[in-house]
Order: structure tokens, then C-alpha cells, then sequence
């Protein structure tokens, strides 16, 4: 009998072990760029592997120097409640041409999607720096990789075993009773190349 309950207990820890990691994996992540030329908007959805109901979802990403957020254009589109975000560092240097720029960090706070019950999505404008001149070629690139979804909430529960406690230099945005936790995740690999 007491082999039957360790054959058994161990058969449920396997199945609570594969379907935790079922539910990690959900979580996925597409960026699109929107527009064409130098001026663009970048797209951001995240589907997540479980129900958010009463938690901030944000999409942290690295934007290397070939693109850049205006700060000014920005804190214009948050007075008008068009988007959230939060810049770090707070200012950016638009004259700045890549070579001389430097990468900054997003944290792009994500709005529901009234179709979707665990789909997330916000868009950004993004601006093209001037490269290098390179002969022969009129195009550069620029690699934007997947951005860290991360989850603030104050009420709700995470999967323990597909979240950890997360460093963010922003505020939650959630409903403000206490201290929140920023939390994240890593989607499914995913690298983005677009030819500006």
C-alpha cells in the first residue's frame, strides 16, 4: 500500500510538473512595426498561459541604439491617455546617430483585449537613427529581440513555478492597497529583424 501511494504521488508530481510547463510555454509574445520609412509605431501583443484577471501586464524590451521612443512624444501620448510607458533613461538624445547612441530600456504597459481574456496588446512610436554609410548598401538592420512580459498584481495569484519576482523600475499600475510585486516571464524564443 505504501508503495501504491509513493507510485501514485509521484505519478501526480510528473503530471503537475508537465502541466506547469505546458502553461509556461503558453506565454507568447508578437512584435510588428507598423508604417514605413524612419517613423514607426511598434506593435506589441502578448497572449499569456493563464488568466491575468486583476493584474498589470507589461512588455519590458531592450530597444538597441538603430531605434529609438522620443521622451517628448511620449509624455505627449500619456497626457492624451494614448499610451503607458515608462522610458529608462527618461530622456533620449533623438540627434544622436546610432554609432553614438545608446540602448535604452521600455517598459510598455500593455491594455486588454476586449476579445481575448488572456491577450494583451499596446503600441509605440519608434524612430530610426542614421547609420554608418556603407557602400553598396542603402538598407541597415536592426534586431529588436522579444521583449520580458511581466505581470503586477496586487490581488491575483501567479503559477508560482512560471513567474519570478522581477527588479522594474516602474510603478505597477494595478489597483494601488499595498506594496506590488513585478513578476515575469520569458516567452517563447522569439528574435525580430527588420530592415529600417
Amino acid at each position: 500500500m505504501a508503495g501504491g501511494r509513493r507510485v501514485g504521488a509521484g505519478l501526480g508530481a510528473l503530471l503537475c510538473a508537465l502541466h506547469v510547463q505546458a502553461a509556461c510555454r503558453d506565454t507568447t509574445v508578437t512584435q510588428e512595426l507598423l508604417k514605413e520609412g524612419f517613423h514607426r509605431d511598434l506593435l506589441v501583443k502578448v497572449e499569456l498561459g493563464e488568466d491575468a484577471g486583476g493584474c498589470a501586464v507589461a512588455a519590458r524590451t531592450r530597444l538597441p541604439p538603430g531605434i529609438y521612443v522620443d521622451s517628448y512624444e511620449l509624455a505627449m501620448l500619456q497626457q492624451q491617455n494614448l499610451t503607458k510607458a515608462v522610458l529608462i533613461p527618461d530622456v533620449t538624445d533623438v540627434e544622436a546617430p546610432e554609432y553614438l547612441a545608446t540602448a535604452l530600456v521600455l517598459v510598455l504597459y500593455l491594455e486588454a483585449d476586449p476579445r481575448c481574456s488572456r491577450c494583451f496588446r499596446a503600441a509605440v512610436p519608434v524612430h530610426a537613427r542614421y547609420h554608418r554609410p556603407a557602400e553598396g548598401s542603402q538598407q541597415a538592420s536592426v534586431v529588436l529581440e522579444s521583449p520580458e512580459v511581466l505581470l503586477c498584481c496586487c490581488h491575483g495569484q501567479l503559477a508560482a513555478e512560471c513567474w519570478e519576482p522581477a527588479e522594474v523600475g516602474a510603478p505597477c499600475l494595478a489597483e494601488n492597497v499595498g506594496p506590488c510585486q513585478w513578476h515575469s516571464t520569458t516567452p517563447r524564443p522569439f528574435t525580430w529583424n527588420s530592415r529600417i
